[in-house]
């Protein structure tokens, strides 16, 4: 059985380093074996395609979707009936021979993609963690965990939130009426998909500022200092994330906002509990 990454090998009774060309065979079976299960998630989405497409998929195309009802319930017990979407006004259409099959696969896989998350962020994270410190690991707890949730986090965020209102908001505009919508669903489910995976990538930043704080390289008075920076990096990002309408950018925008005030804290926190480990280890 192949060793891991960062290990020591023996040989003929004798122990010895592991050569570069042994850490690629081990990395070759750790990305095997999250590749093998993302193959597996994506082949149970395939089997599924009323669930995947009519629930999933299409869901925030039609009116009776979680969101829209949520919100129809909001604007009812406020007394503001133009919260609620009773209408969405846009048709689907199929325009190539192998487009349905296409954004069948496609869509398969980004579900895989989606649910294999966790185990594929794993396998890489047991690859790596034989390579640190017994300090970094001890620093690094939880990371598996908190990567994945972040991740699933805002993927959901983007599927509740940004995508049904971004959907609504884009297929409601016109620029006359005499112009009627109707969109092709590799274009629809493209928007969907683009909106989900940079939710899920953006919400990442505080685990990304956690390790880089840890590292000394961020503190958070460096991260006020350039918050004007920030603000402006961040809307160019979310213009990049998000299809070309303001809404879109705004949803995006102001979570990834709040997700940097976060992460000021936690840098906040992380040189405060370095200070406490120096300031014990000094009186001991």
């Amino acid at each position: 059985m192949a060793q891991r990454s960062g290990e020591v090998a023996a040989h003929g009774g004798e122990e010895h380093e592991m050569t570069f060309l042994d850490h690629l065979e081990i990395l070759r079976w750790h990305l095997i074996r999250s590749a093998a299960a993302i193959v597996v998630f994506t082949g149970i989405a395939m089997a599924n395609k009323e669930i995947v497409f009519h629930d999933i998929i299409l869901g925030p195309s039609r009116t009776d979707f979680f969101t829209y009802r949520k919100l129809c319930e909001v604007g009812a017990a406020i007394n503001s009936a133009g919260l609620c979407i009773n209408k969405l006004d846009f048709t689907l259409q199929s325009r190539e021979l192998s487009s349905q099959f296409t954004m069948h696969l496609t869509s398969s896989f980004v579900i895989g993609l989606l649910l294999g998350f966790p185990y594929l962020f794993w396998e890489i994270w047991s690859f790596i963690k034989p390579g640190l410190y017994p300090n970094e690991r001890e620093n690094s707890r939880g990371a598996v965990f908190f990567v994945s949730f972040l991740f699933l986090l805002g993927s959901l965020f983007g599927y509740f939130i940004v995508s049904p209102l971004s959907i609504n908001f884009l297929a409601s505009y016109q620029v006359d009426p005499s112009i009627a919508n109707e969109f092709d669903l590799s274009s629809y489910i493209s928007t969907l998909v683009t909106l989900v995976l940079s939710c899920g990538i953006m919400f990442e930043l505080p685990m990304i500022v956690y390790f880089l704080s840890r590292a000394g390289i961020l503190s958070p008075e460096l991260m006020r200092i350039y918050r004007k920076h920030a603000i402006v990096v961040i809307a160019f990002i979310a213009a990049v994330l998000s299809p070309p309408d303001v809404l879109s950018m705004t949803l995006m925008g102001i979570p990834l906002l709040l997700l940097y005030e976060v992460s000021i804290n936690i840098s906040w926190w992380v040189r405060k509990r370095d200070l406490a480990k120096l300031n014990e280890q000094a009186t001991s």
